[in-house]
């Protein structure tokens, strides 16, 4: 029992925050199941221990009240045997009283004692099961945590890799990261020359449908122009000809 008790103390005065920076440090919840792992092992054996305490509880406070009362029923007989001036009966149920009181005092006792040991253990339990529920909520976050910071040494480690092939010392390696940079280089270049070409492509369209424009603009004026001089001319024809008839 004081093993138990010990355990599940040490798991109560845990420091949480001991715990999360240790599981930070090594990158891995796994310091943290470990504590959950145990909580939960010594949580079941603190609650088959209590709940043996708690039977015990129960059967030394009916000890005591059977042997209390016992006790208080002799006190009574007592008094009415001496009134009926029965001495012998009187000191042998005196006798018996002694012990039966003897006796529920020491229930009394021991059953104040598990009663004590009883209520510590529900209050451990209470103690645990919130430490390991907190424990619990923090796990997930903080694996939340350790997945986020792991993507972004995944996306760190691929920019920065081709720094450290190429410092590794290993001509190999070297020569590898080398042609790598190279055909990155050529692909940079091409995706530079497309993107001018496309430029260009789009730049000469948008000029091209300005000149367009303007060649539209100007035939529809000088359309306009030609139309407006040949109306004039006409009109003027026939009016001289309705002076002449005249």
């Amino acid at each position: 029992m004081a093993s138990l008790t010990e355990k599940v103390n040490t798991l109560i005065s845990a420091n949480l925050h001991g715990i999360v920076d240790r599981a930070l440090e090594a990158n891995s919840v796994k310091v943290m199941d470990e504590y959950i792992r145990q909580a939960e092992k010594n949580l079941e054996a603190l609650e088959d221990s209590a709940a043996t305490i708690g039977g015990t509880v129960k059967t030394l406070k009916r000890k005591y009240e059977e042997f209390s009362g016992a006790a208080d029923k002799l006190d009574r007989d007592i008094d009415t045997l001496i009134l009926k001036n029965k001495e012998d009966l009187a000191a042998a149920a005196q006798a018996e009283l002694n012990t039966k009181q003897q006796l529920a005092q020491e229930y009394y006792e021991q059953w104040q004692a598990q009663e004590g040991q009883y209520q510590a253990m529900l209050s451990m339990r209470l103690k645990l099961e919130a430490k390991m529920t907190t424990l619990k909520n923090e796990r997930e976050h903080l694996r939340s945590l350790i997945e986020l910071a792991d993507a972004k040494k995944v996306t760190l480690k691929t920019v920065k890799s081709l720094d450290n092939m190429t410092v590794a010392g290993d001509e190999q390696i070297s020569t590898l990261a080398s042609n790598i940079r190279n055909r990155l280089d050529r692909e940079d270049a091409k995706l530079e020359m497309a993107t001018a070409r496309m430029s260009d492509q789009i730049d000469e369209a948008v000029r091209g449908g300005e000149i367009d424009r303007q060649l539209e603009e100007r035939k529809r004026r000088l359309l306009g122009e030609t139309g407006g001089a040949g109306g004039a001319e006409a009109s003027g024809n026939a009016t001289g000809n309705l002076t002449s008839n005249n």
